[in-house]
C-alpha cells in the first residue's frame, strides 16, 4: 500500500515589528516614554473604576463613584490614545492604522466608541444607572481585549529581536 505523504507547510518568517529606522525613531521619541508611563496608568484606573462598577452592580450603592471613575476613566483613555497617535505619527510616519499596529488600532477605535458612548448617555441622561455601569463593563471589556493585543503583539516583537540578536560568546569560546 503506498503511503501518501502530507505536503509540508512552511512556515514563513514573520514580519518585524520596527524596520531599524522605526527602531531608532521609536527610541528617540518621548512619546514612548509617555507611551510607557500612561499604559500601566490607564491598566491602574482601569482597575479601580472596574471595582467600582462592580461594587455599584452588586450593592446599588457608590453610583457617583462608580460614574466618576468611568469619566476618569475615559479621560485617560482619551489621553493615552492621543498621545498612541502622535507616536505612531513619530515612529511610522502615519497617525494610525499603521501597518504593524492596524488591528490594534481598529480595535482601539471600538474601544473609543463604547467608552464614548457611555459619557454622552451618562450627560444627556439617555440610561438608567444599571445600564449604564453594563455599558461601562462592555467598554471594559474591549478594553481588555484590546490592552492584551497590545501586550501580545510587544510580547512577540521582544522575542523576535532577542532571537535576532547574537548571543555574546563565553569566556571559553573567546579562547579558541
Amino acid at each position: 500500500m503506498p503511503t501518501t505523504s502530507t505536503p509540508q507547510t512552511t512556515r514563513r518568517p514573520s514580519k518585524p515589528l520596527y524596520t531599524p529606522e522605526q527602531r531608532v525613531r521609536r527610541d528617540a521619541s518621548v512619546w514612548t516614554l509617555v507611551q510607557g508611563i500612561l499604559a500601566p496608568l490607564q491598566f491602574l484606573v482601569h482597575l479601580v473604576s472596574l471595582w467600582l462598577v462592580l461594587s455599584y452592580l452588586a450593592t446599588g450603592e457608590g453610583e457617583t463613584a462608580a460614574n466618576a471613575s468611568v469619566v476618569v476613566k475615559t479621560l485617560v483613555l482619551y489621553t493615552i490614545m492621543i498621545t498612541g497617535s502622535v507616536w505612531e505619527k513619530d515612529v511610522f510616519g502615519i497617525w494610525l492604522f499603521a501597518e504593524a499596529f492596524f488591528w490594534e488600532d481598529v480595535v482601539s477605535m471600538l474601544v473609543l466608541a463604547l467608552h464614548t458612548a457611555y459619557l454622552v448617555c451618562l450627560f444627556a441622561g439617555l440610561l438608567g444607572p444599571r445600564e449604564l455601569m453594563l455599558l461601562a463593563l462592555a467598554a471594559y471589556a474591549t478594553y481588555v481585549v484590546n490592552a492584551a493585543q497590545f501586550v501580545w503583539k510587544l510580547r512577540m516583537a521582544r522575542l523576535a529581536s532577542a532571537a535576532a540578536v547574537p548571543f555574546p560568546s563565553t569566556s571559553l569560546e573567546s579562547a579558541r
